[in-house]
């Protein structure tokens, strides 16, 4: 043999065109034979095979369970040539009833639970039958509803689609991953797509939003609230793919100081919501969070139990962190990826996917009354033949008597046909009575009548829709219950953030004359008294909350913030704020504030000019901190002024005084709030006088109304009443009248009385 001719006998083709054909070979049967559902009825291949393999083999629901090894064996025998294991765990998937919102299989045995669906027994123990609802799929199966295909092997015929009376593929849904596309269709309850269905058939062109006035979103077997709104469900019931989420329910035990978890959302495991509550127990991310107890039992298939430390705390706002933190608030991918009617995968809208199943649904029915038909006529011709026999017993008798072949004879003396002739033949002895005569003439009468509501409906669009409709009604009675998923108007949820996670208790933050910070518990400290490092001192001090934030104002007038329990403990010497923070080079931290974020204060910075900011401006989460305060060059702050608080606001004034001894008093009304800037002039001093450095604020306080002032100079201090006080007092930014001889040197003032 030579090399052409061995050559010869082989087709050759490139391996780019192979791999590309033999590529798309692949991917089209895992899209068409593995995982995408038929519009037609719900399943895949391997679970129709199923479900058909366990009706062949009697399992009803009014039989007795059988071996799931039993069915997987028929199933992998006859239809399914793939791996046993892949085959009973899809078996098991339609049996959990966590699962399925209306499962196709009664199992009998362990077949999983919530917290693990994969913790079923093996096919050899456990036991199943077909459920009630499995019927509405396998009713009409032997009517000629379907087409029939052979099996792998040839040997066998089995249903390319079975004959669902409803729309199976929205009732449980399914999921799966093919080549380059996938599927997550939820579960909906059957009474709301039922009345969809009944809404489209006598509404051709009802849009989607006319339908999502039925269907209003996914009902899960589990009794979690959707928290999708309602306008973003319409939205994605339009678009056929979205998400939508699904949020725990909860109960508040107050006499308990508990917080009962009652259901979960679909497919989630309360062992793995414990594992994340508890982790965040352990991180000590939940301090108002005391102890966690699984009391799930028979009764109660879901009670997870969070022991709270007080009645103080905030229980929604704890469960609100939790379902942003946990998988107590759960998001479900919708994607209505179907292989529709012309064998095509395509993705529906709401509207389109329940359409295509009503053409579907209405050829079954038409072809289900056609093959009815055509049996009741075939009767009635035989019915016919039978009355000519009682009509000529006698002649028939002796013709089947007499004659070796008495069939051609009946045919040609009577005018019969070959079934009639057959049907005449097969008669039985005791059939020839006169009463048979009375029982084939009603029975005549009877299927005349139906075959003519048969033709009837056939030739009339209207009554065959209204036939499905009264079906599909019918269905939805026998096999329809209430909604599980309830549908709740709820905000977004928000994790807490590190303030509110944390103990609130009372805290000291100190800090020290070279910019080292730390925090003692409780108010009752002494900062003063505390030890510094050698050539340290105290500086000032501020009085909060752990969780709450401290603010450290530098002398360029940025603000630092850090939580207060972040800081080191006041039995140590603290750390330096600059391992915290990057302020400007030849900065200096002086002063410490802690405070509720309304509260508040004067800033001013010894050029005379100053503003009323707010707690809340001061917070910065940056290292670098944020410019609040402007200060000119040379200048720098002077220390903060907290604002009273309620009536003591009203009327309250400003007094400043200047290096020259000039003082003035002005409403606090007249200075602005600002959240950042360099403020208005509070005292008119010259800006020559300024910039030299001649004279400057030295020193700024708040008096209530009806205050005195104590001046201090040096050491001797003195009081001004409020009466005192007339001759400082002018409109904010004048220069101010001189102090008495003797307070010219001022460095502090202070209200009085």
């Amino acid at each position: 043999m030579t090399n052409t001719e061995t050559v010869a006998d082989f087709e050759t083709q490139p391996l780019r065109e192979f791999t590309e054909r033999a590529y798309l070979d692949y991917s089209m049967y895992v899209i068409l034979d593995r995982a995408l559902p038929s519009v037609a009825d719900g399943l895949k291949p391997v679970q129709r095979r199923i479900v058909y393999a366990m009706s062949e083999l009697g399992l009803s629901a009014a039989s007795k369970h059988k071996k799931s090894a039993r069915t997987v064996g028929d199933v992998l025998g006859k239809f399914h040539p793939h791996g046993d294991s892949a085959c009973y765990e899809a078996m098991v998937h339609m049996a959990q009833p966590f699962t399925y919102r209306y499962p196709l299989i009664d199992g009998q045995g362990n077949w999983g639970s919530p917290d693990d669906p994969k913790s079923f027994a093996a096919m050899r123990y456990t036991e199943a039958r077909l459920t009630p609802y499995a019927k509405v799929l396998l009713a009409e199966l032997g009517q000629g509803t379907v087409d029939w295909v052979p099996n792998f092997d040839g040997a066998l015929e089995e249903p390319e689609r079975l004959p669902a009376r409803l729309p199976n593929i929205l009732l449980n849904g399914g999921s799966g991953i093919a080549v380059g596309m996938a599927t997550d269709i939820p579960p909906h309850n059957l009474r709301e797509v039922v009345d969809a269905c009944v809404h489209l058939l006598d509404h051709p062109d009802a849009a989607t939003d006319d339908l999502c006035k039925f269907v209003s979103g996914p009902d899960f077997p589990s009794a979690a609230e959707i928290v999708t709104p309602a306008e973003e469900l319409r939205a994605v019931y339009e678009r056929g793919h979205g998400s939508v989420r699904a949020r725990a329910c909860y109960e508040y035990e107050r006499e308990n100081t508990q917080i009962v978890i009652t259901s979960l959302p679909h497919q989630v495991a309360g062992s793995k919501v414990m594992e994340q509550i508890a982790a965040q127990m352990h991180g000590r991310k939940l301090p108002m969070v005391e102890d966690l107890r699984d009391e799930s039992d028979h009764e109660s298939p879901v009670r997870v139990v969070l022991q709270l430390r007080s009645r103080r705390v905030d229980v929604d706002r704890v469960m609100e962190h939790l379902f942003a933190t946990t998988d107590l608030e759960r998001s479900y991918r919708i994607h209505l990826n179907v292989i529709a009617l012309d064998g095509r995968p395509r993705v529906l809208s709401l509207r389109e996917l329940l359409a295509e199943w009503l053409r579907f649904r209405t050829e079954t029915v038409r072809r289900r009354l056609a093959w009815r038909l055509d049996k009741v006529e075939n009767r009635l011709h035989v019915l016919e033949g039978l009355l000519t026999a009682y009509l000529n017993i006698d002649e028939v008798i002796a013709i089947i008597r007499e004659e070796d072949e008495p069939k051609p004879v009946l045919m040609e003396r009577f005018g019969l046909t070959d079934a009639q002739a057959e049907a005449i033949l097969e008669l039985r002895l005791r059939h020839l009575a006169k009463l048979e005569e009375m029982k084939i003439r009603a029975e005549q009468g009877d299927l005349e009548r139906e075959r003519d509501e048969l033709r009837a409906t056939l030739g009339s669009e209207g009554k065959l829709r209204e036939l499905v409709k009264s079906e599909l009604q019918a269905d939805a009675e026998s096999h329809g219950d209430g909604r599980r998923s309830p549908l709740v108007v709820r905000g977004a949820a928000r994790a807490m953030d590190e303030t509110e996670l944390m103990p609130s208790e009372p805290v000291t933050v100190v800090l020290s004359e070279k910019g080292w910070v730390r925090a003692a518990k409780g108010h009752d400290v002494d900062p003063a008294g505390l030890s510094y490092k050698a050539g340290d001192g105290y500086l000032g001090h501020a009085y909060g909350r752990s969780n709450h934030p401290a603010v450290f104002l530098d002398t360029t007038g940025r603000a630092y913030a850090v939580v207060a329990h972040q800081l080191p403990s006041a039995r140590s010497q603290g750390e330096p704020l600059t391992r915290r923070f990057t302020p400007p080079d030849g900065a200096r931290f002086e002063a410490v504030l802690a405070d509720e974020p309304d509260a508040g204060y004067v800033l001013a910075s010894d050029t005379g000019y100053g503003f009323v900011v707010r707690f809340r401006e001061l917070i910065s989460r940056n290292r670098a901190g944020k410019a609040v305060l402007t200060v000119p060059e040379g200048g720098r702050p002077l220390p903060p002024v907290r604002l009273m608080e309620g009536e003591a606001l009203e009327g309250a004034e400003v007094a400043v005084a200047s290096s020259d001894g000039r003082l003035l008093v002005f409403s606090l009304a007249d200075l602005p709030e600002m959240p950042r800037g360099k403020g208005n002039k509070l005292i008119g001093i010259p800006p020559e006088r300024v910039k030299s450095r001649e004279e400057v604020v030295v020193a700024l306080t708040l008096l209530p109304a009806g205050a005195g002032l104590r001046v201090t100079a040096g050491g001797t201090g003195k009081v001004l009443a409020a009466a005192a006080l007339d001759p400082f007092r002018a409109p904010r930014g004048r220069r101010g009248v001189y102090l008495p001889q003797g307070l010219r040197r001022v460095t502090g003032l202070a209200p009085a009385g």
